[in-house]
């Protein structure tokens, strides 16, 4: 056939069939974007709320994750906080490349900002910095390397290839150090739910949780010990397919105050261009 007699749609079609398989192939050039709004309970009484805005693909992350408490408990306490992490995704494990985080209270404002690579922390800037206490365990080189921070440990890539199960979610633990702190999240497959929110109705994974501190802690602070001897944490993980990964749906612990659940009330994900998401953040 002459090339000037070929129609408008034979002409478009293999520049379609290219767009498509860049987004497929290592999912590097279109990402999903997952827009979640989170309640936050206390013994079933709203407190507060979060949400959570991530772009993700197979081979990298960006988290931004906010939350604050609402009505009576906000005038008694006025808290909120957010925090961002920025990363790849290798060999199915995460590879962080940065994280901040910035807590605010009636009486402090502390922020936390981290550069790490090779899942080692190169830096890390606390403002202003904890007080020392001789009940805090010291840190060493070692507890610096092999981890992840915080949102970094909230993205969960599935294990194996073929389609995600419930089951490709947990069973692993989480080394994450947070800053100052560094301690274990380790994850325990005990089944799946249904669950519904405003863009997700499927299955999410059920994990049990715990949480073993390993060094940076106020040894004898009671909460500390309380959170290491809880069995009462959960953790239900939904999957965002196409980027193979898992985030959390609901989390609820078992606090010295009350059993705190947070869950999505929306749960959104769409599809988002990451190489124009790219070009705009480069100029």
């Amino acid at each position: 056939m002459n090339e000037r007699r070929r129609s408008p749609l034979r002409r478009t079609l293999p520049a379609l069939a290219a767009v498509a398989g860049s987004c497929l192939v290592g999912g590097t050039a279109c990402a999903d974007q997952l827009d979640a709004v989170y309640s936050i309970r206390l013994v079933g009484l709203p407190i507060g709320v979060g949400s959570v805005n991530a772009t993700l693909t197979p081979r990298s992350y960006t988290v931004e994750a906010r939350g604050k408490l609402t009505g009576l408990v906000n005038l008694v306490v006025n808290a909120r906080g957010a925090a961002t992490g920025r990363g790849g995704i290798v060999d199915g494990r995460i590879s962080p490349a940065a994280y901040a985080t910035t807590a605010v209270n009636a009486t402090t404002t502390r922020t936390v900002r981290m550069a790490i690579a090779g899942n080692a922390v190169q830096a890390v800037e606390i403002s202003p910095p904890f007080d020392e206490r001789p009940d805090r365990i010291p840190l060493s080189d070692a507890d610096r390397r092999n981890i992840v921070d915080p949102v970094g440990g909230a993205v969960i890539p599935a294990v194996g290839p073929g389609p995600i199960t419930s089951q490709m979610a947990c069973n692993r633990t989480i080394p994450v150090f947070d800053g100052y702190t560094r301690f274990d999240i380790t994850l325990t497959y005990v089944g799946e739910r249904d669950v519904s929110a405003k863009g997700y109705a499927g299955k999410a994974a059920v994990c049990a949780v715990r949480y073993t501190p390993i060094a940076g802690h106020r040894r004898d602070r009671p909460a500390t010990r309380y959170m290491a001897e809880n069995r009462d944490i959960e953790v239900w993980l939904a999957p965002v397919n196409s980027a193979r990964v898992f985030m959390p749906f609901r989390v609820s612990a078992r606090t010295m105050i009350g059993t705190v659940v947070v869950e999505a009330t929306q749960f959104l994900v769409h599809k988002n261009d990451a190489s124009e998401q790219g070009r705009s953040e480069a100029n």
